[in-house]
């Protein structure tokens, strides 16, 4: 906090006044923290967080959310892909809207602040600014996404992606581990497939003057915990996202000939699992050397006899960086050492891709106005910290739609996906002001 300021720039105040501040943003801090646990109450998983899309577990969190937009003082609705939506309008009503989003659903036996600390800190800021009586030159709108994972039917940003109009007939046909369509689960679950695209949204012109109507959106923000430890390490409790990862997924085959262990001398030797096992060596060396992240996360070998000389292996690679020029070299690199490794030791190599995600670069403008949200929030003379975010998320989908941009929470050590996941309740509520601070900076920016 700057000292003799309030936190959303009003001007000098008390210290009474200031103390009374500090009260408020613990109070709403400590209801976010109580709001989290009551969400990872809501799990298909015995002792751990599941929720997937579709879900008993995404109605469930779907009312809840529900009940605190609406308490916030929000209008509120669930869109035709099943994401939870809550409106404070504008100035006049009608106007094209400011989205605040993040998501419900969750991995297996997951943490509880991956995407419902967004969510939840979207509705408070809402609330914030709905009960100073201020009236903002456009809407604002919280989104409770209810599919990011991809966890049920493998694919992953869906409502975000029904948001942006780039929801494709194609993912009716997806099916999860009971074999229950895409298609089928969202009828049961009392959606229309033939309306899913009601929840897309246009990208509207800035200013006062722009005439798209609530359908329209000037922007997105999203913030989430960093799943990374670099604010931890310098220390900050915030930052701003410059980019999301475009990330490369393929399936890698190594054939080599499968033959008896003890009965087959080195030089007559084609073992596909050595040849595997070289090359994820060298993917990591590449990964490092050219400061990208390349993960090998699955290995299958095959026959799998402890006698045996593995004559199939077969592994993932998850490839990622900050922009897709840095990530499609390496990838170059990588292929041509694999191909030469198989070359050398007589195997056959096989590779097949099964997803790739663009990089996504945060809108300039926007995130100006979130670094200008966490110096006022923090009073630091420093600029704020900016970070590519190696993960993916929902702002990853708008961004096909409208500008986006991101706010990372400090978590510690970096760890997410896994119930250890941690934030402070402090940096919940600098967090807050920043939000807020940001969205105020913006509507400046909007009517200029």
């Amino acid at each position: 906090m700057i000292a003799g300021t309030t936190l959303n720039g009003s001007g000098p105040q008390s210290g009474r006044a200031a103390r009374a501040d500090v009260q408020r943003d613990m109070t709403a801090a400590r209801r976010i923290m109580e709001r989290a646990d009551e969400l990872a109450r809501h799990s298909a998983m015995e002792g751990g967080i599941e929720r997937t899309y579709l879900s008993p577990e995404h109605a469930e969190v779907d009312a809840l959310a529900a009940g605190w937009m609406r308490e916030a003082g929000l209008t509120t609705w669930q869109d035709a892909s099943g994401a939870r939506v809550g409106r404070l309008e504008g100035e006049r009503p009608g106007l094209p809207a400011l989205i605040l989003g993040s998501h419900l659903d969750t991995v297996p036996d997951a943490g509880r602040y991956d995407g419902p600390l967004g969510v939840l800190l979207a509705i408070e800021v809402a609330r914030r600014i709905a009960e100073s009586g201020r009236h903002l030159p456009f809407a604002l709108e919280t989104y409770a996404f209810a599919e990011e994972e991809g966890v049920r039917f493998g694919a992953t940003l869906l409502c975000s992606r029904a948001l942006a109009g780039t929801w494709t007939d194609d993912l009716w046909s997806l099916r999860d581990a009971d074999g229950v369509s895409l298609r089928r689960a969202f009828t049961d679950f009392g959606l229309d497939p033939a309306r899913v695209g009601d929840a897309a949204r246009v990208a509207a012109e800035p200013g006062p003057s722009a005439d798209a109507g609530p359908r329209g959106v000037v922007g997105y923000l999203e913030a989430h915990i960093e799943q990374g430890p670099e604010l931890e390490a310098a220390g900050r409790p915030l930052g701003v996202v410059t980019s999301i990862a475009g990330a490369r997924r393929l399936e890698i085959t190594v054939t080599g000939e499968a033959r008896h262990a003890g009965g087959t001398p080195y030089p007559r030797r084609r073992d596909a699992l050595v040849g595997a096992s070289e090359a994820v060596v060298a993917i990591e060396r590449i990964g490092r050397e050219r400061d990208v992240i390349a993960t090998v996360g699955r290995l299958h070998v095959e026959p799998g006899g402890v006698n045996v000389v593995p004559g199939r292996a077969v592994f993932s690679l998850d490839l990622r960086a900050e922009t897709d020029e840095k990530r499609d070299a390496a990838w170059e690199e990588i292929a041509a050492t694999m191909k030469e490794i198989c070359t050398r030791r007589g195997l056959d190599l096989g590779v097949e891709q099964f997803h790739e995600a663009r990089s996504v670069s945060c809108a300039p403008p926007l995130m100006d106005a979130v670094a200008s949200g966490i110096r006022t929030a923090t009073g630091a003379g420093a600029e704020p910290m900016r970070i590519w975010s190696r993960a993916g998320h929902d702002a990853m989908a708008v961004a096909d739609m409208c500008d986006i941009a991101m706010m990372f929470i400090r978590c510690h050590d970096g760890i997410s996906h896994a119930p250890d996941e941690s934030v402070l309740e402090s940096d919940v509520a600098v967090a807050l002001n920043a939000y807020e601070a940001a969205i105020l900076a913006l509507a400046e920016r909007y009517e200029a």
